[in-house]
């Protein structure tokens, strides 16, 4: 015998018809829409060039904006960085110009990334400098491979590399624009705009210098 199922009762299917909506031919077409998006869009478009002509653009990280989205207007409009930030690399200068690095290979040797390299050279005949120290014949550093850790500056024994620049990499689109040659390097100055540094050091051949020289054998 079949299985037994316990009778359904009647069922009553009611259906309610919904009328179609009355839109006319340009709504239909979204005209009146675009219209009013267009409108918003050049509403807000000169007001953002009145303002930045006339400098009355407020300053999104520093001054306080009506409600709505935040938006910093790069590269005319910058978030200032932190006092302690690591920036670009740069080599501090001596006073005649030349560069500050004893080419000691200290950073290179601390760099996780070994990301820099330097070829030694000595100076020529005649200089008060040769044979005591060296000088950076090239200086190289790899910006892809660097962490930005700082350890480079902190193994400097010169105060010759600094990460004070304040400035970020630009975005290039070749890898060897990324490769800082010594000359490249030499041409950041730091925040205040000057290439040398405030630590003082003393020169061979000068008084105050605490190393042995040729005129001061002890």
């Amino acid at each position: 015998m079949p299985p037994t199922s316990l009778p359904l009762g009647p069922r009553k299917i009611t259906g309610k018809t919904v009328a179609r909506p009355d839109r006319t031919a340009a709504v239909e077409t979204y005209i009146p829409e675009i219209a009013r998006g267009l409108g918003i869009t050049m509403k807000h478009f000169f007001k953002n060039t009145k303002e930045m002509a006339l400098g009355q653009r407020n300053d999104p990280s520093l001054e306080a904006i009506e409600s709505g989205i935040n938006t910093v207007s790069y590269p005319e409009q910058r978030r200032p960085y932190p006092a302690r930030f690591r920036g670009m690399h740069r080599l501090t200068h001596r006073e005649d110009g030349s560069p500050r690095c004893v080419a000691c290979l200290c950073c290179s040797t601390a760099c996780p990334a070994q990301c820099i390299h330097i070829e030694a050279g000595e100076y020529p005949e005649g200089d008060k400098r040769r044979g005591y120290e060296r000088f950076p014949k090239r200086f190289v550093i790899d910006e892809l491979r660097c962490v930005f850790c700082g350890y480079c500056v902190e193994a400097c024994p010169c105060d010759a590399i600094r990460m004070d620049t304040g400035i970020h990499a630009a975005p290039y689109d070749s890898r060897e624009q990324f490769i800082f040659e010594r000359e490249l390097l030499m041409g950041f100055p730091g925040r205040d705009g000057s290439f040398v540094t405030e630590n003082p050091r003393h020169e061979p051949g000068e008084a105050t210098h605490p190393g042995v020289t040729r005129e001061q054998g002890h």
